[in-house]
């Protein structure tokens, strides 16, 4: 369901100059089921009307302005898009001396999150960051600057697993592209590759690195076999976190495809 305006307590400070030329930022922040929720929204700086939205979200231990989300980020601005982002829950803003260091911890675990007082951290997590998701395309459905209902996800690494579960839960987004996410994370129940079927038949992309020592080459094909149709498979040779240029050149054409920017 929709947050209306009132229950959002949307908060949003004047547009300035952004992490590139002729891009601004406008900070904004909204509540979530009882917490406030740290964002971030990029334009070009000469646009003369509402922009279409990509929702990119950061990686485990990132934050909304993480390098690797400005680089996607910035020429996609420029190509005519809006990209917004936030800060999941333990990260950026949002952090906890103790708890993000368990969170992190049960990520480079090798059966992370399975079972124990991590599960129950990896559940409330992945709830508290859909419903994060969700809550972000209702604030930004307020703001003149967007077409909401043009809008698409993108996210790398966590962002991406969490993102199987948000794409999943709302209809909102026209497609998705997902970089560097596998299945297998997490209690089955929130198990990524067990949620991204529900998206279909909306159209998939996954990007993934040949040479990912985070996210196991078997993991990234649970979540493409959990996929259903339209669905497109795309390697590179790289490792998690050096993707190549022509990684997020080949998200940007798939999402802008799909979101009808010319």
């Amino acid at each position: 369901m929709a947050h209306t305006p009132d229950s959002l307590a949307l908060w949003q400070a004047p547009a300035a100059p952004g992490p590139a030329a002729g891009i601004e930022v406008v900070r904004f922040e909204y509540s979530s089921r009882g917490d406030r929720v740290p964002a971030r929204l990029l334009l070009a700086a000469d646009r003369r009307e509402p922009a279409p939205l990509i929702l990119l979200q950061h990686g485990a231990g990132g934050a909304k302005n993480a390098a690797y989300l400005e680089a996607a980020a910035i020429p996609w601005v420029q190509r005519g898009a809006a990209v917004a982002s936030i800060d999941f829950p333990l990260h950026g803003q949002r952090h906890s001396d103790k708890l993000s260091e368990w969170l992190f911890a049960s990520l480079a675990a090798s059966a992370p999150a399975t079972a124990g007082p991590w599960a129950d951290l990896w559940r409330e997590f992945a709830t508290q960051s859909v419903a994060d998701l969700r809550h972000a395309l209702d604030a930004l459905a307020q703001l003149p600057q967007v077409e909401a209902d043009r809008c698409a996800y993108a996210a790398f690494s966590l962002g991406a697993m969490l993102g199987a579960s948000f794409c999943a839960a709302d209809p909102r987004p026209r497609a998705a592209a997902l970089a560097l996410g596998g299945g297998g994370f997490g209690p089955e129940a929130i198990d990524p590759a067990r949620r991204i079927g529900a998206f279909a038949p909306r159209p998939l992309l996954f990007v993934n690195a040949t040479r990912d020592e985070r996210v196991p080459r078997s993991a990234a094909e649970a979540l493409h076999a959990g996929a259903g149709e339209p669905k497109r498979v795309e390697w590179f040779e790289s490792g998690h976190g050096d993707l190549p240029g022509r990684a997020l050149k080949a998200m940007w054409l798939f999402l802008a495809e799909h979101l009808e920017i010319d």
